[in-house]
């Protein structure tokens, strides 16, 4: 088997290492806030095959990959695909990725709790905040479960 002289075995896409051997569209999954669908969306809106063996990638497709997920939007995606819809902050539509997702994620529940919102006072005391019931799930003493103990001294 003959091996492309220009082959990389990790090729870094969006601040992320990528294994070269997966196709595009299986090795864009690996960065945080692209699933299988949005990956499928970046190799159409790029111009690549999605089957493609992302270390058989030139500079400039990996360029082209890099711009498409930075703004999704300016490229041409639908608006529905995007993940941070009308930012309450900007009005704007975006689409995360990394790093961004998780400090947004984690100013948006600190924005909530410190208004006293309900989602916000569920995050700060642990349980669901989506109305999931909690009468069997999300308890706290999961396995030191105690039972019914009898007074000492008493025997039977």
């Amino acid at each position: 088997m003959t091996e492309n002289k220009d082959y990389k075995h990790i090729i870094r896409v969006v601040n992320t290492d990528l294994d070269g051997s997966k196709a595009i569209s299986h090795a864009l999954k690996k960065i945080k806030g692209v699933n299988f669908m949005f990956a499928n969306m970046v190799c159409h809106l790029a111009k690549l095959d999605h089957n493609k063996k992302a270390g058989d990638l030139n500079d400039n497709e990996v360029e082209s990959l890099n711009t498409v997920l930075k703004d999704p939007s300016s490229t041409g995606a639908p608006v529905w695909m995007l993940n941070r819809r009308h930012d309450p902050f900007t009005g704007d539509d975006k689409h995360l990725v990394m790093g961004d997702l998780k400090f947004t994620q984690d100013n948006d529940i600190r924005r909530m709790k410190k208004i006293k919102a309900y989602r916000g006072t569920r995050h700060m005391f642990g349980l669901p905040a989506r109305g999931q019931r909690t009468k069997s799930n999300f308890r706290r003493n999961k396995g030191n479960v105690q039972g019914v103990k009898r007074k000492a001294g008493k025997k039977k």
